[in-house]
This record gives structure tokens, C-alpha cells and sequence, in this order.
């Protein structure tokens, strides 16, 4: 594929990515989740913010900009690499979104849904050790990050036995590494023990 076919996979995917689904949400409901808890425009703050139906709408928006982040760029042209590029800068554009100052999420449902189509698989493992780690600690940060190395280590092993393309753990990879980043703080918190549990208050 031509480097400038790449290009405009990386910038569509950006833009894709850094549309603030949970700024857009929080306008109909009537509130501005970067207001309010840790300012972020995910899914978790926007539970804290905005309640548990903006939230979800907020989760699926966020997950769709992933998936139609790599479904455009795999309809540019048929390198694999330029949905695996699509789907790092969908997250990225996410997380530090243009539109909003540089502001966002943390990357873990776009990064969910940009893997959706190159490693379902390993998507619905990591959902799984989310909503039990979730469940078991009531971290959403812990759960996020954990989830997030699984998608990569259970890729690896679909690539090892033959099942996805190389491409799709580079992919889950840089997203982890994203996520992490994103989750700077909340890991500093979780290693002193004073990040807060869903349901807490501030």
C-alpha cells in the first residue's frame, strides 16, 4: 500500500477516534463529565457523572469509533497494516482528542473495539477478566489494565497456533501500551492503595 494510503489511515482513524463520544452524551444528559471525578470522557467517569444509561451509550459510542476506525482503513486499501495503524491512532485520538484540548478516555473500549476485528477472540477474554476483576475488587483501573495485557498475551497465542495475522499483535500491543499511559495516575494510586472503587464517592 502507498505510504500515503497509510497516512490517511492513520489520520482517519485519529479523527475516528477522537470524537468525544462522552462530551457529546454528557451534553444531552445534561452534564459535562470532565466536571466532575477524574474530568476523564469515558465510560467509567461518565458512570460516576452521568449514570449508568449515559454510560452505556457513552461505552458503545466509544467501542463503535474503534471498530469503524479499522473497517475504514481496511476499506482504503487491503494492507493489514493500515487497520492495525487505524486502530493504534483511533485510541491515541481517544485519549488525547483534538476536539476537546487534548483530552479524553482511557482507551479501553475503543482499544476493545478497534481489536474486535482483528482478534475477537481475545477481546471477549479480556472482557471476561475485566468484569471479574471488576467484580472482585471493584477496580475499574485494575481491571483496565489487566484486561488489556491479556488481549495482548491471548493474541500472541492466536498468532502462535495460526489464527490471526502478526499485524493484530502489534496491534493489541501498542494499544496496551496506550492504556497504560493513560492509566498513569491510577496506577500510582493503586500501588499507595488510595484509587478509588466504583461506587465510592470522592
Amino acid at each position: 500500500m502507498p505510504a500515503l494510503s497509510l497516512v490517511v489511515a492513520i489520520a482517519v482513524g485519529y479523527l475516528i477516534g477522537a470524537f468525544p463520544s462522552g462530551v457529546v452524551i454528557g451534553r444531552i444528559a445534561g452534564r459535562d463529565p470532565r466536571e466532575s471525578g477524574s474530568g476523564r470522557t469515558g465510560t467509567t467517569n461518565a458512570l460516576r457523572s452521568l449514570g449508568t444509561r449515559w454510560a452505556a451509550a457513552v461505552a458503545v459510542l466509544d467501542v463503535a469509533k474503534g471498530v469503524l476506525a479499522v473497517l475504514v482503513a481496511n476499506a482504503i486499501g487491503p494492507e493489514p497494516w493500515a487497520g492495525v495503524l487505524a486502530a493504534v491512532a483511533a485510541v491515541i485520538g481517544h485519549v488525547w482528542s483534538v476536539f476537546i484540548g487534548f483530552r479524553g478516555g482511557r482507551g479501553v473500549a475503543t482499544g476493545a473495539g478497534a481489536m474486535l476485528p482483528l482478534a475477537p477472540l481475545a477481546v471477549l477474554a479480556g472482557v471476561v477478566e475485566l468484569v471479574a476483576i471488576v467484580a472482585a475488587t471493584r477496580l475499574v483501573s485494575l481491571g483496565s489494565i489487566s484486561a488489556s495485557i491479556t488481549v495482548v498475551l491471548v493474541t500472541g497465542v492466536l498468532y502462535a497456533i495460526g489464527w490471526v495475522g502478526l499485524e493484530a499483535v502489534v496491534a493489541a500491543a501498542l494499544i496496551a501500551l496506550v492504556v497504560v499511559i493513560a492509566h498513569a495516575d491510577n496506577i500510582g494510586r493503586l500501588l499507595s492503595g488510595t484509587e478509588r472503587r466504583l461506587g465510592e464517592r470522592s
